[in-house]
């Protein structure tokens, strides 16, 4: 799995080979400097003490800073264009992993926090990033240092190279050891850190509760909760990190004191020049550093891959609705709407049982019952956010399997009882319904759901910033941008899931006159808390427990002394005015 998931993160830098290239020979330029600067020391030794050469004695500063700064322009050129290099693919990760994620289907939403998904877009592709950027500058310029300075030792004395490349492995082999620990406390560590976003990511959007409810000491210790488990992951990865770097070099230490005894003694017998000796010696002590720096890495791409396979377990998520083979294009329906013996399970547990139902273009469709009756998702199954389980739902005759999913979702305008809006002007979040829509056609449509008069109140008028999720804006003025973004989208059916139940009673009238006039020739299909609202609505269908136990209009259902009849009775007992909130 991980040498899979490592050459996934190889294959996304492929894409950037230009700035890869320029980086490794900058990475060769330093390594076999070190190797040359190793190997230049017994004749500048020789030459400059052994023979009194002055002339090379002048030289040889301006020759190191000389030196030097090529390795410093090398080293620039080889950081710059790694790390810029990684920073692309790990955009191109990001930018797949969360285009992937936005065609999964609402049963994924469902299973997988919204915390967690953050962790894994924003933090685990972070985590990756230091893992691409060591590919290139542990394996070439560390690596081809290693290599250079490895020919100098064998060069100069086989016999003490021997000594130094027997740790070498015991080295790499105590990496991989530490490292095979490091992976999997890293992924175990990013699934904790999903949780603290988990928890941010709720507490800040339900501010208003923990307010209300004085929870804030129980948020607090939940949060420090878990934060103390992401900790303990994160602790026992920093062991094994920390004591990563004492082990080898207490390995290495064994090869430098193994060295420095046979070599001293070969010095004294004269079977080597102490120049050659300190040639060895140099060349043994930088050889250390990148076989170390080559550990490290190894850490950190370990790190990397327990990050990655968290991300690509999101990218090969496959959607659970796709188009058919030989999917249909429609331009707009007429807006027939039939459930032929829908059936639906969710996980198992039946949902909606038996459901037969048709309206025709104009209808109003009104869908009441108690909470948890499955008025929700039968909605849900005529813009397929769902797949029913059996049985079919026809738009215009037509099977909506069989017809593009995008063509379909164009048929379809939704206003949910979650007024859901964007962090942009009250302009742009109506536009969302149809980004072709004019600044006349905008107005038009706010007009229509009486939203424009308090829309020129605000200090920008339409071009306004709302906030996150429309916080400037009360939930009323929320609800009639969100029926302003779908009018504007102008499409054959139309679906209300409590569309009006954040208005006032003013603002209620207002909304539904308007929306009297708008739903004509459209096929809407409302699901209402408020009786008062579906009055005059063409069939009210009663679900309970996943079945149509009862459908007709408002005074046959009165007559029929069924579940409408007691409903209503709740809701307008004694006066026959007051409501009473049914859960719907």
């Amino acid at each position: 799995m991980s040498n899979s998931t490592f050459g996934r993160i190889v294959h996304y830098s492929k894409k950037y080979w230009g700035r890869i290239a320029i980086s490794t020979l900058a990475s060769v330029a330093v390594g076999t400097m070190d190797g040359g600067f190793a190997y230049m020391v017994e004749p500048l030794l020789r030459k400059t003490f052994a023979t009194n050469d002055k002339t090379i004695f002048t030289l040889l500063p301006i020759g190191v800073l000389a030196l030097f700064a090529v390795r410093a322009i090398s080293r620039f050129l080889n950081d710059y264009f790694i790390r810029t290099a990684g920073e692309l693919a790990v955009q191109d990760i990001r930018n797949d992993l969360y285009r992937n994620s936005m065609h999964l289907g609402l049963r994924f939403y469902h299973q997988h926090p919204t915390g967690s998904l953050m962790s894994r877009v924003l933090s685990d592709v972070a985590v990756m990033q230091s893992g691409i950027g060591n590919v290139v500058t542990s394996v070439c310029r560390d690596g081809f240092s290693a290599i250079s300075l490895l020919v100098v030792i064998f060069y100069r004395s086989w016999e003490l190279a021997l000594i130094t490349f027997v740790v070498i492995p015991l080295t790499i082999y105590s990496a991989q050891k530490i490292g095979k620990r490091i992976k999997r406390l890293s992924g175990q560590s990013q699934e904790k850190i999903g949780d603290v976003a988990a928890i941010l990511q709720e507490t800040y959007t339900g501010i208003k509760v923990v307010k209300a409810f004085v929870l804030e000491d129980w948020v607090i210790q939940r949060f420090r909760t878990t934060t103390n488990a992401y900790y303990n992951f994160v602790r026992k990865a920093i062991k094994y990190n920390s004591i990563s770097a004492p082990v080898i070099e207490m390995i290495t230490s064994i090869g430098i004191a193994g060295v420095i005894w046979v070599g001293g003694s070969m010095v004294m017998r004269g079977e080597l020049t102490s120049a050659e000796f300190f040639s060895f010696l140099t060349a043994m002590v930088l050889v250390y550093k990148p076989v170390k720096s080559l550990n490290n890495s190894y850490n950190i791409i370990q790190t990397s891959i327990g990050a990655a396979v968290r991300v690509f377990e999101i990218i090969d998520e496959k959607p659970e609705l796709t188009n058919a083979e030989n999917a249909v294009s429609i331009e707009r329906a007429a807006g027939d709407v039939e459930f032929r013996d829908v059936s639906f399970a969710y996980d198992g547990e039946k949902v909606l049982n038996n459901i037969n139902l048709s309206a025709s273009r104009g209808e109003i469709i009104a869908l009441v019952g108690p909470s948890g009756g499955g008025k929700s998702t039968l909605v849900s199954l005529i813009p397929r956010f769902y797949d029913v389980t059996s049985g079919v739902v026809l738009v215009d005759g037509t099977d909506i399997r069989s017809l593009r999913m995008a063509d379909l979702m164009r048929q379809v305008a939704l206003v949910d009882q979650e007024t859901m809006l964007f962090n942009d002007t009250i302009a742009n979040n109506i536009r969302y319904g149809n980004f072709s829509a004019s600044d006349s056609e905008v107005e038009a449509a706010a007009k229509a759901a009486f939203a424009h008069d308090f829309i020129l109140e605000m200090p920008e008028g339409y071009s306004t910033n709302i906030g996150d999720r429309g916080v400037r804006l009360s939930g009323g003025q929320r609800q009639r941008i969100c029926i302003a973004r779908a009018l504007i989208k102008d499409a054959p059916i139309l679906i209300m899931d409590e569309a009006t139940s954040a208005l006032d009673t003013e603002s209620e009238q207002m909304v539904q006159k308007a929306l009297d006039n708008l739903m004509a020739n459209r096929t809407t299909f409302v699901i209402a808390h408020r009786l008062s609202t579906i009055l005059h609505a063409d069939k009210i269908l009663v679900l309970e427990d996943g079945r149509i136990v009862e459908s007709g209009s408002h005074s046959e259902l009165l007559k029929s002394s069924g579940l409408y009849s007691r409903l209503h009775s709740l809701q307008f007992s004694n006066s026959g005015t007051a409501e009473t909130r049914q859960e719907s």
